[in-house]
């Protein structure tokens, strides 16, 4: 099973090619520039130098959310065009998943957070024993405050991942017993775990159709919120 992911849901984009579990290349660039700009001729480059043709790719994925909104349609559109065009499948999977599955030599509470601003974070939690990553949470938008709460509950060591886990552990983490931070390479979002989380649900026998994958946001754009209030005001003005 040959998987080529994609993830492009914070600032930094990835590309990993995955074959039966063992993972063959990946390109990672956190240099500013544009994901438009960079992720296909950073999976061009990754098939080419690897010696794999599309044609002989299992299937295509791709993180879908949550994260930034331009950064996720950046990557669902590009996994749905090569899918399309290969006639493969497009797999789309929680970002915050494909994060637990790069943290999965941890065993205990792994905590995945991507900064979500107004005082939130895109949170899910997800236990690891031997290796084996189980859901706890779905994915969610929930305040630190929150977090803490529930964090506290849990007796198990804790570890935090995502763009998100600086500013979960300096704000919450550093009072929580038996919780660390991530060191660098296994903190930030990567295509491997893409590909980790992509390949375990094609095993699980599931179909993908890329015509039906859309980005999963979690909460309204800056822009559609700001409609929303608008048509409130003017409705309470009528």
């Amino acid at each position: 099973m040959r998987i080529l992911a994609f993830e492009t849901s914070a600032k930094a984009a990835s590309v990993a090619l995955l074959e039966d579990g063992r993972l063959i290349g990946e390109y990672y660039q956190n240099c500013g520039q544009t994901h438009s700009r960079t992720l296909m001729k950073m999976a061009e480059d990754l098939l080419e130098n690897c010696g794999v043709k599309v044609g002989e790719l299992t299937a295509v994925a791709c993180a879908s959310g949550p994260g930034s909104f331009t950064g996720v349609r950046i990557g669902v559109a590009a996994a749905k065009g090569l899918a399309w065009g290969a006639e493969k499948p497009c797999v789309g999977v929680s970002t915050l998943e494909a994060m637990a599955q790069q943290a999965a030599e941890f065993d205990g509470l792994i905590c995945c957070t991507m900064d979500a601003r107004r005082e939130q974070v895109y949170n899910a939690l997800f236990t690891c024993e031997h290796g084996i990553v189980q859901r706890c949470t779905e994915d969610r938008a929930i305040s630190l405050e929150d977090l803490e709460k529930e964090l506290k509950k849990a007796e198990k060591p804790k570890i935090m991942v995502g763009d998100g886990a600086q500013l979960c552990y300096n704000t919450i983490g550093k009072s929580l017993s038996g919780c660390i931070c991530a060191p660098e390479h296994l903190m930030m979002q990567r295509a491997s775990g893409v590909a980790l989380a992509a390949q375990n649900l094609l095993q699980s026998g599931a179909e993908f159709d890329g015509a039906e994958l859309v980005p999963n946001y979690l909460r309204l754009s800056q822009a559609e919120r700001e409609r929303n209030e608008r048509l409130k005001r003017s409705e309470g003005e009528a």
